[in-house]
């Protein structure tokens, strides 16, 4: 118990260190981060249920007001802003990149990460933050989703860098991943 406690807050700390990485903020004005890779991480490491919590605690931080998102940017305005799509996205995609790294035997275990970063860690928050932008832009799904496209690149060396990070995690201390290394 103490032990899922100690690692929901530290991939709660992981993330929030990731926002510190200077951004840069697109015209739409939604920032290109590293905080998605730590999305990926807390689910492919964690498993589901953990690194849904620990999102949920940073959102949770976030929204009392702490600096914690990219910019320094917290408080409950940051979940109406055009980046709120993205961040209500982030339990859901480490949930999912959890769940796929836990049920999919597929070797080796980078290519499983990966691909599950990219259906949780890419295609979740891809999806939510269109919605959110959607709705705070009062846009097209379909030009919103256009916009959200220029991540593309960034968030796939984010879901390889995230599958060869796990894999080396996963070969040197195996009982420090939320899956069974087979």
């Amino acid at each position: 118990m103490e032990k899922n406690v100690a690692q929901i807050a530290l991939f709660a700390a992981l993330i929030a260190a990731l926002g510190a990485i200077p951004q840069i903020t697109l015209g739409f004005g939604v920032p290109i981060t590293a905080q998605s890779m730590g999305v990926m991480l807390a689910g492919a490491v964690l498993g589901a249920k953990r690194g849904f919590l620990s999102m949920l605690l940073f959102l949770l931080l976030v929204a009392i007001g702490l600096p914690l998102l990219s910019g320094g940017r917290g408080g409950l305005g940051a979940f109406v802003a055009p980046t709120s799509g993205f961040l209500i996205a982030f339990p859901f995609g480490a949930w999912l990149t959890g769940l796929i790294v836990e049920k999919l035997q597929l070797r080796p275990v980078a290519l499983r990460v990966g691909l599950a970063s990219v259906v949780g860690g890419i295609g979740v928050l891809y999806l939510m933050g269109t919605i959110g932008l959607t709705l705070a832009l009062g846009k097209s799904f379909a030009e919103c989703a256009r916009l959200v496209l220029v991540f593309l690149p960034g968030d796939v060396i984010k879901a390889v860098l995230t599958g060869l990070l796990v894999a080396a995690l996963a070969k040197a201390r195996p009982q420090s991943v939320g899956f069974t290394v087979r």
